[in-house]
């Protein structure tokens, strides 16, 4: 039987992604190693690795990061504690929060200032999800599912608004957006969808691919959101799907007896670990390799104006 491999488009790295790795490797440029980073700047694997190894120290807490030092926030985003930490030590700051997940930052300070409750559809512990509960002190409400929607206490019913983490699954978040909507018929959300039109992507991507397929392959670290995702849509299609960092992760009983596997990656896995996962598919058995047709993403962020003048 012969083998193909079919690849999702797109898949892979994000523009946001690309900013925070730039970010990083730009500060070591300017400033030299050891430069600071809370929390995994993306979250896979490689990626922090390779940065550790050019001088990136990569912390959990601010109390870690020496006086005087600079610190990089990651793409996920911080908390307004964490912000008022940093400002009080002194420390010398580049913030490589995603630009998406700071509009979202912007409609929660928005959504308080009308006195609004925020409800935020997420995954409690994730990053993103405590950066932005931290955007207020009070008056935020965090969902997972549809269930913790009727558990809800609210001060005003009439008065609420919410809010989602970017990364999520958006057939999910549908789910427990109308259900916010059947609790609070009044509820007000953001003008614009807060999952990121990378994790649309690469979920309508997997959609049209995994019915092709026998199983899925997504490239992408454990903690990381979006490629669990992913991983997630391909299953929902009754397809078989597993989530690796790397090549050597792959199992030769995934795909015997398979015909066609269908690969995709995580928006925080870069496209050299693809390339990996493909060849040690090859040497299992498969013959083609065929990239199907896809959206062509041209979003670029652009890096923080203190670190383009001269004077950086």
């Amino acid at each position: 039987m012969s083998v193909e491999i079919l690849l999702a488009k797109p898949r892979g790295f994000c523009a946001g992604v690309d900013r925070a790795i730039a970010i990083v490797e730009r500060a070591l440029e300017l400033h030299g190693a050891p430069i600071y980073v809370r929390h995994e700047i993306v979250h896979n694997k490689f990626v922090v690795e390779d940065l550790r190894a050019k001088g990136a120290v990569f912390v959990e807490e601010l109390s870690e990061v020496p006086a005087g030092a600079t610190v990089i926030f990651s793409a996920h985003g911080i908390s307004l504690a964490v912000r008022r930490e940093a400002e009080a030590r002194g420390l010398k700051v580049f913030d490589a929060t995603c630009p998406l997940v700071t509009k979202v930052h912007v409609e929660v300070a928005k959504m308080r200032e009308q006195g609004r409750e925020v409800i935020m559809i997420g995954h409690e512990g994730h990053p993103e999800a405590e950066g932005t509960m931290g955007q207020s002190d009070k008056g935020m409400h965090l969902v997972e599912c549809e269930e913790d929607v009727a558990k809800l206490q609210v001060a005003n019913p009439d008065h609420v608004a919410y809010v989602t983490q970017t990364t999520l699954s958006m057939d999910d978040c549908a789910r427990i957006v109308a259900a916010l909507k059947t609790r609070f018929p009044t509820i007000i959300g953001p003008k614009k969808d807060d999952i990121c039109y990378a994790t649309q992507n690469r979920q309508d991507a997997v959609k049209f691919m995994a019915p092709l397929c026998d199983v899925v392959i997504v490239v992408g670290s454990p903690n990381s959101s979006n490629s669990n995702r992913l991983r997630e849509v391909a299953q929902n299609f009754g397809r078989a799907a597993y989530l690796v960092d790397k090549a050597d992760e792959l199992r030769r009983e995934w795909i015997e007896g398979k015909g066609t596997i269908g690969v995709t990656a995580g928006a925080s896995a870069p496209e050299v670990l693809v390339q990996d996962v493909i060849l040690r598919l090859q040497s299992l058995g498969a013959k083609r390799v065929r990239e199907l047709e896809g959206i062509t993403e041209a979003v670029t962020f652009p890096l923080p104006r203190t670190m383009t003048r001269s004077d950086a």
